[in-house]
């Protein structure tokens, strides 16, 4: 019988096997964090692994990049074009399961998460993206068609970044709700201790940014993690960080807990160990029981269930506002107006002190903005001097979504 602890095993091994493998990666985060990132997967996670670009998709982000493989596991048991032949070829040349999560080469992948923070960060753009548009296309006598979670892992080396001190006090300025963040707190580095060089009560930090935390201290308990989400869902006035306790390789007999287990393959002696110890077949690398590739299977079905009924919204929307919906899909796609170029200024001779190029820039984007509605303004309280201000918009608020400042 399919239990959650044998689908956390076969993630936890199916990554850890890919590493052995390619004798490269980092083993002990995957072996770690896989039940937090099995409760949101399973649990919270509402996305279709047959519509990869379905707007109203939550996002997930792996900030702590290192423990892709855990994520391809996941891509590949829920159903996403990702071969099990994919994880076996796990950082090799011209493989589509690189060392850290790429966008547009990997099925399913949010963004590229490599530098330390930078994932984190992009979820918080995520969030603010999300925000930006239920506010300009839902309408109160419809369902929303903008409605959905950024959900980021984060690690410890994410949080000492100064890229994530910025983002995290924007999005709690924001106010961003919708944004959660799970804390993978093993308090390790591959020097040793975080204590070398990190000794700050992060909740406190966080607290003061204007989130709303929480801690769980075994980061196996799948209950106390599923009930720390809900209870984020809950404050949805404010971003939320959940700090779980894990254990960097956690089951292996020698490295859990350890700087060993977090940069390079284990060995097969602590391989074999830690599936020894976990109650894993020890023999076959790559092992999926069927039970397990049976309940993975569901994500699909679920997906499509998902997908379509936003579909059946989104007609209703299409129907009753035809013009915001088609101005919806044009964002949605990426794709220009056909006539965006005819507002650009012309400056055919320089006068005689020239002009100069920031005054140009802030002439082409308040000529262009209104057929780009998508266009941002805004350079972190500077745009009065380097006129990058959308003078038809507001500034970008808690109180106002809308904006475009």
């Amino acid at each position: 019988m399919v239990t959650d602890v044998k689908c956390i095993n076969t993630i936890r091994f199916l990554a850890a096997d890919a590493i052995e493998k390619a004798n490269s990666g980092h083993p002990g985060t995957p072996l770690g964090i896989t039940p937090m990132a099995y409760v949101l997967w399973t649990r919270f996670l509402r996305h279709c692994p047959t519509q990869i670009d379905w707007a109203n998709r939550d996002r997930f982000v792996l900030s702590s990049g290192h423990s892709s493989s855990m994520l391809y596991a996941f891509l590949h048991l829920t159903g996403y074009d990702l071969s099990l032949e994919d994880i076996k070829n796990f950082r090799q040349l011209d493989s589509r399961t690189p060392g850290h999560p790429e966008i547009h080469h990997v099925p399913g992948v949010e963004t590229t998460t490599g530098p330390l923070g930078q994932g984190f960060s992009n979820a918080v753009g995520m969030a603010i993206a999300e925000a930006h548009l239920a506010s300009v296309f839902n309408k109160p006598d419809l369902p929303e068609i903008v409605d959905h979670y950024t959900y980021v892992i984060t690690s410890d080396g994410d949080l000492m970044e100064g890229v994530t001190s910025e983002a995290a006090s924007l999005a709690g300025h924001l106010r961003l709700g919708k944004l959660i963040c799970l804390y993978d707190d093993n308090q390790i580095t591959i020097e040793g201790s975080t204590r070398l060089a990190f000794s700050e009560d992060v909740l406190k930090r966080f607290e003061a940014y204007g989130w709303h935390v929480q801690s769980v201290k075994d980061g196996n308990d799948i209950e106390k993690i599923s009930e720390a989400v809900r209870s984020a869902k809950e404050n949805d006035g404010q971003p939320s960080l959940i700090a779980i306790r894990t254990i960097i390789g956690f089951g292996t007999p020698t490295k859990a807990g350890t700087s060993s287990a977090h940069a390079g393959a284990l060995g097969k002696e602590e391989i074999s160990g830690a599936k020894h110890t976990l109650g894993w077949p020890t023999l076959e690398p790559f092992h999926i029981p069927e039970d397990v590739k049976e309940y993975f299977d569901h994500a699909k079905a679920t997906g499509e269930k998902w997908f379509s009924e936003w579909q059946n919204n989104f007609q209703l929307y299409q129907r009753q506002y035809p013009q915001e919906a088609k101005e919806f899909e044009r964002m949605m796609k990426g794709e220009m107006p056909s006539d965006w170029e005819d507002s650009l200024p012309s400056y055919y001779e320089p006068g005689p002190e020239g002009i100069p190029t920031r005054m140009a820039t802030g002439d082409i984007i308040n000529a262009i903005e209104s057929k780009l509605p998508e266009l941002i303004g805004g350079a972190a309280d500077l745009a009065p001097a380097t006129q990058t201000l959308i003078k038809n918009s507001g500034d970008f608020s808690a109180t106002d979504y809308s904006a475009r400042n």
